[in-house]
């Protein structure tokens, strides 16, 4: 295996989110900014909403429904 070539690794890197929450993890670089983590997401936070414009959960169901007669 070469010597030398893998960047230096910072085990407590600093990041700091958008939303002002801060936590530490393992990373290539010292400190970090982010716009969106996980106490902020949607998917996390429960505030996704799930949009069906088409219809295709309904179109879905009916096929399975016909599946099983």
């Amino acid at each position: 295996m070469k010597k030398n070539i893998h960047p230096k690794y910072y085990p407590k890197t600093k990041v700091q989110c958008a939303c002002g929450n801060s936590f530490t993890v393992g990373s290539t670089k010292e400190y970090l900014e982010v716009e969106i983590c996980s106490k902020c997401h949607p998917f996390y936070t429960g505030k996704e909403k799930l949009v069906d414009t088409l219809g295709r959960v309904e179109k879905f169901r009916k096929r399975l429904a016909k599946k099983k007669k």
